[in-house]
C-alpha cells in the first residue's frame, strides 16, 4: 500500500534499481544477497519501496517497505492539503463537535496536552467511531474526506499517527481520568456498572500480554481491559488495563480501591455473575459500598430457595414485571457460612427463558445419549461429571466396557423444573422490581463493550509496544465516551417517537449524517452541497441541533479551509 506523501529517493549506491511496470517506474531496494554454492552465483534479494514521482525523478511515493528499511528517513507529518477531497463530509463533525463541547472533553484534555495534540487525539477517536476502525494506516484516507478537529484541519500522515501513539505519556491519560472524575457530582448516590473484556494483540514488546481466559481465540496472548460506568447517567468514568492472566474476580478489589481514589464514597456496584465471590462481597462491605450482583449459575443455595418458592409467584399478577415480561419475588437469607447479615435474594422466572433453556437441556441430553450409545461395547476412559449427573452407567464384568447407559430421569426432570429461573443478590433492601430495573441499567456498559469491539474496530489492538497500547486504549476510552452519548441521544429520541425508525441506531445515523457534504467549487471554496433532508433533521434533533447549526458550521469550515 502506497503512503499519502512523497519523499526524496534515498541515496544508497549500488542498492537501488528502477523497474518499469504498467506505465510506472518502481524503486527496488537490495536488502540482502544469497550465495548459491551449486551454481556458484550470488542472488540479490530486493523489495519494492515506492513509485517514482513522474513530475520529479528524484522523488517517490513510498510504501510500507520504505518505513521498514529506512526508519530514520525524513518523513513529512502532514499531507498536502490541496489533495483534500472535493467532497467533504461534515454531518458527523457537527454532532461530535456539540458532544465534545457539552462534555468539556477539549478543555479537560487541554489541561494535559497542547491544542494540536488535543485536536489530533479527538480526530483519532472520531475516526474509530465513524469508520469503525482503529488501524492507523487508514487514518489519512479518513482525514482526506472529513472535517477535522486538528487546528486548521491539518491532514496528518499514518507515520504521524504511529509517532503520536508513542508520544502520549501515561501521566496524560492518568491526569485526564483524574480531572474527568473530579468533575462528576458525588453528592448523590452513584451506581457503578463495572465490566471487563480481553483483547488479542499483535506480537511485540508488551508486558501486559499473557495467556489467560480469552473470550475468543484462546491460542493468542491477551490483555484485560475494564470500564466503570455511571449507570444513572450512562457514562464511562474510568478504565483499567491489566495482565491477561488476571481474572475478573481478582481484579475487582483493585477497581474498588480506584473508585475510592477518585473520590467516590456514596456508591454501589452493579456487577455481572463473573464477579460473584465471597471475598469480593466482603471487600465491598468493608469499604462501605453496597452491591447488586447476578448469581453465577444456579448455585446449590439458590436452587434450594427456588424450590422453596416454586409455585408461589410465577403466575401472580402482583409479582409480574411487565417491562421485562417476567415474575419476581424477594427473600432474605444468609449467603454463605460465616455471613453475619441476611441479604436480599431476588428470584425471577421468565416463560421465554424457560422455553429456551428447556430446549437446550433436551438437546444436550440427546447429544450425550447419542455419544454414549456409540460407546456401548467399547472400553471407555472415565466419563465427565455431566454424563455422570444425567446417566446411570452399567459396565461389563471387566469394569471397563460400557454395557448400557440409562437416563437418570429424576436428575433431568429436576434440571427442567429449574429452567427459566435466575437470581440477583442485593445488599440493600429493595423489591424484585427495583433490583431488576437497577441491574438492567448496566445494559449501557454491556453495549459499550459490544460497540468497542464491533463498532470501534478494537477486537484486536494493532500495536507493538506498551506505550502504543496505553495510548490506543486511552483514545479508545475517549471514543467510548462520545459513542455512548450518541447512543443515548438516539435511543431517547427513538423512544419518544410513535414508530421507531431504523435509522436511529448509531451506525445508521452516522451513515445518514455522512451524506451532509460540502463541495469544493471552481473558485476553490467549499460550500454546502444541498439542504438537510427530513431524516437528517430527525437525527440532528436528537442532539438538540437543526439545519441552522449545520449551515453555521459549514460557514466556519469554509473560513478555515479558505486560509489554506
Amino acid at each position: 500500500m502506497f503512503l499519502k506523501y512523497k519523499v526524496d529517493i534515498p541515496v544508497v549506491p549500488g542498492k537501488l534499481v528502477r523497474k518499469k511496470r504498467g506505465g510506472h517506474t518502481y524503486i527496488e531496494f537490495e536488502y540482502d544477497r544469497i550465495y548459491d554454492p551449486v551454481k556458484q552465483y550470488t542472488y540479490p534479494k530486493r523489495a519494492s519501496i515506492g513509485r517514482v514521482d513522474p513530475e520529479n525523478q528524484n522523488r517517490m511515493t513510498p510504501n510500507e517497505n520504505f518505513l521498514k528499511y529506512f526508519p530514520d528517513a525524513d518523513i513529512p507529518e502532514e499531507i498536502d492539503r490541496s489533495e483534500r477531497s472535493p467532497y467533504l463530509n461534515i454531518g458527523p463533525y457537527v454532532v461530535l463537535q456539540k458532544l465534545i463541547r457539552d462534555s468539556k472533553l477539549r478543555e479537560i484534555l487541554g489541561e494535559y496536552m497542547d491544542e494540536k495534540d488535543t485536536g489530533f487525539l479527538l480526530d483519532l477517536a472520531c475516526y474509530s467511531i465513524i469508520e469503525e476502525n482503529n488501524a492507523g494506516q487508514y487514518y489519512p484516507d479518513y482525514a482526506y474526506e472529513h472535517a477535522l478537529f486538528t487546528p486548521d484541519m491539518k491532514i496528518y500522515t499514518d507515520s504521524k499517527v504511529s509517532d503520536f501513539f508513542q508520544k502520549l505519556k501515561p501521566e496524560q491519560s492518568v491526569g485526564f481520568l483524574n480531572s474527568w472524575n473530579k468533575s462528576k457530582n458525588k453528592r448523590q448516590k452513584i451506581y457503578l456498572s463495572y465490566d471487563s473484556t480481553n483483547k488479542n494483540c499483535q506480537a511485540g514488546d508488551i508486558d501486559l500480554l499473557e495467556h489467560g481466559n480469552a473470550k475468543t481465540d484462546v491460542s493468542l496472548p491477551i490483555f484485560n481491559y475494564s470500564v466503570a460506568c455511571d449507570s444513572a447517567n450512562r457514562e464511562p468514568l474510568f478504565y483499567e488495563l491489566y495482565p491477561g492472566s488476571i481474572n475478573d474476580i481478582s481484579q475487582l478489589t483493585c477497581m474498588i480501591d480506584k473508585a475510592h481514589g477518585y473520590g467516590y464514597r456514596n456508591i454501589g456496584f452493579i456487577l455481572d455473575r463473573g464477579y460473584f465471590s465471597k471475598a469480593n462481597l466482603e471487600y465491598m462491605e468493608k469499604n462501605g459500598y453496597s452491591f447488586l450482583i447476578m448469581v453465577k449459575g444456579m448455585k446449590d443455595f439458590i436452587r434450594e430457595i427456588v424450590i422453596e418458592n416454586q409455585g408461589s409467584f410465577e403466575n401472580s399478577r402482583g409479582k409480574y414485571i411487565d417491562r421485562y415480561d417476567l415474575y419476581g419475588t424477594t427473600v432474605r437469607r444468609l449467603l454463605y457460612e460465616g455471613d453475619t447479615k441476611k441479604r436480599n435474594i431476588h428470584i425471577y422466572y421468565s416463560d421465554g427463558k424457560a422455553y429456551g433453556e428447556k430446549q437446550e437441556i433436551k438437546q444436550k441430553i440427546r447429544r450425550l445419549k447419542k455419544y454414549l450409545d456409540g460407546c456401548v461395547g467399547k472400553e471407555c476412559v472415565a466419563f465427565g461429571p455431566e454424563i455422570m449427573k444425567y446417566f446411570y452407567l452399567n459396565f461389563e464384568q471387566d469394569g471397563k466396557t460400557l454395557k448400557l447407559a440409562e437416563e437418570n430421569a429424576s436428575a433431568v426432570e429436576k434440571e427442567l423444573s429449574l429452567a427459566g429461573y435466575f437470581a440477583i443478590v442485593s445488599s440493600e433492601n429493595m423489591t424484585a422490581r427495583e433490583a431488576i430495573e437497577l441491574y438492567k441499567s448496566r445494559d449501557v456498559s454491556e453495549k459499550l463493550f459490544r460497540s468497542d469491539k464491533s463498532y470501534l474496530g478494537n477486537k484486536s489492538m494493532r500495536v507493538y509496544s506498551d506505550e502504543a497500547l496505553s495510548s490506543k486504549v486511552f483514545i479508545q476510552f475517549i471514543a467510548l465516551i462520545l459513542r455512548s452519548r450518541i447512543y443515548i441521544a438516539l435511543k431517547e429520541k427513538s423512544e419518544k417517537m410513535l414508530k421507531r425508525p431504523n435509522y436511529l441506531t448509531v451506525p445508521a445515523a452516522l451513515k445518514e449524517l455522512e451524506k451532509i457534504v460540502m463541495i469544493r467549487q471552481l473558485d476553490g471554496v467549499y460550500r454546502l452541497d444541498h439542504a438537510v433532508t427530513a431524516t437528517q433533521k430527525t437525527i440532528l434533533d436528537a442532539f438538540g441541533l437543526n439545519e441552522g447549526n449545520v449551515r453555521y458550521q459549514a460557514k466556519e469550515i469554509e473560513k478555515i479551509l479558505q486560509h489554506q
